[in-house]
């Protein structure tokens, strides 16, 4: 990695999150993580905010004992552990961190982090890993098994995410440079903020996995239990084929889906990162049912030497290489068009009928999640900083250069 390269790069960077908190662990937080690694390495460590901060208390995390910035969020009750609750407030709450000093702002943004304000000397730029998904397009995937549905509050919950929608857009235009984790939540940016943003997948921890054991007898899927995941339907469909099937994972659906399943399935909960690694490396395949902006887990599982068997919209249209019938050279799993149960169950007939598992190299689909490493991200993600950088830099010159012209012409 060029380090002369970075050199222009200021000493002061601000990097800004939702939150840091144990409760909310995942794909973003490891964004954030390997950003501020590189920002460390090629120019300085740069200052953290967020709406709330416990993470910097836990002695195995990353930020233990460092600083982080917070908004008055972090002294309501329960805002640390439980600062979705104040989901009205948090639009106002990130517009009061002040970041006045900083002339790089980062943020790494999935809500409301990209609505910080900066100044038009600041140059901001913005990960996104999605426009708000339960304010746009799966509002109502969402609010199909809301509790506080259930109770009578439907219209105040719709006229909430009304007024998010409305700011979630406004915001969007005060980010100078945008960065999308796929090319479908690149799309989405554009059909709901109209901005134009560069594609660069997230960084996963590929190393962690073992590609080269023997595959066992089971399929296995791996997410949140919550219902845009639709692990519902692979429930009904490994019911329906009366094949093996675990799934790891807590939410809300849990109980709904111990429930659902019958006697060749197992809902295992949360499983530690080992457990989770040793049933990747295992399973025949890795099976996904849901639209995601990016999908991390089936990224992890191709790291694993897993192929994958995934629904063909969303984020896995950039990360599953498809088989298909005339060959088999370089795929990484099979995709299945429709989000339904028919649909999944005939791709896994397909699967089995044609024991894909044979065909598909381990090695080959290993090989294929290396281009999603930390080493990759970090290579991309700093010729574009130092890009937008220097273009930023030019644009404030040529405008102190035209401001002086004019002044003296006067």
């Amino acid at each position: 990695m060029s380090v002369n390269s970075s050199l222009d790069l200021p000493s002061n960077i601000a990097l800004v999150h939702e939150w840091f908190t144990p409760r909310s662990k995942g794909g973003a937080e490891n964004v954030v993580q390997v950003i501020d690694d590189l920002l460390t390495e090629i120019a300085s460590q740069p200052e953290l905010f967020s709406l709330v901060n416990q993470e910097s208390l836990q002695k195995d995390s990353w930020l233990f004992k460092r600083t982080v910035k917070t908004s008055f969020i972090q002294k309501l009750p329960f805002g640390r552990s439980h600062v979705q609750q104040y989901l009205p407030l948090l639009p106002f709450a990130i517009e009061q961190l002040d970041l006045e000093g900083y002339p790089l702002v980062i943020s790494s943004s999935h809500l409301v982090a990209k609505g910080i304000l900066t100044s038009p000397d600041q140059l901001h730029i913005s990960y996104v890993h999605t426009p708000v998904r339960y304010a746009w397009d799966q509002m109502n995937i969402y609010l199909k098994r809301s509790v506080l549905r259930r109770i009578g509050l439907g219209p105040l919950i719709r006229w909430q995410l009304l007024t998010l929608r409305q700011w979630d857009q406004l915001s969007s235009s005060r980010v100078d440079y945008l960065l999308a984790n796929s090319n479908f939540t690149a799309k989405r940016i554009w059909k709901y903020w109209r901005r134009r943003s560069e594609v660069l997948h997230p960084p996963v921890d590929v190393n962690r996995f073992e590609w080269n054991r023997p595959r066992e007898d089971f399929y296995l899927s791996v997410c949140r239990l919550v219902p845009n995941k639709r692990v519902d339907l692979l429930v009904r469909a490994f019911n329906s084929l009366k094949l093996p099937l675990i799934v790891v994972g807590d939410g809300v659906e849990k109980a709904y889906l111990k429930r659902l399943a019958g006697p060749t399935i197992q809902i295992l909960g949360f499983q530690s990162k080992e457990k989770i690694e040793s049933l990747m490396s295992r399973c025949r395949a890795f099976v996904y049912s849901g639209i995601e902006d990016f999908g991390i887990a089936p990224v992890e599982a191709m790291a694993s030497g897993a192929p994958v068997i995934a629904l063909g919209k969303g984020g896995v249209l950039d990360t599953v290489k498809c088989f298909n019938s005339y060959s088999v050279k370089g795929a990484t799993g099979l995709l299945f068009p429709t989000q339904t149960v028919k649909s999944l169950v005939k791709a896994i007939e397909f699967f089995n009928e044609k024991k894909l598992w044979r065909d598909l190299n381990p090695e080959v689909i290993r090989n294929w999640s290396n281009s999603f490493s930390h080493d990759s991200f970090k290579n991309k993600f700093e010729k574009t900083i130092n890009r937008v950088w220097r273009d930023h830099i030019n644009s404030c010159d040529i405008a102190t250069s035209d401001l002086s012209s004019s002044s003296r012409n006067s």
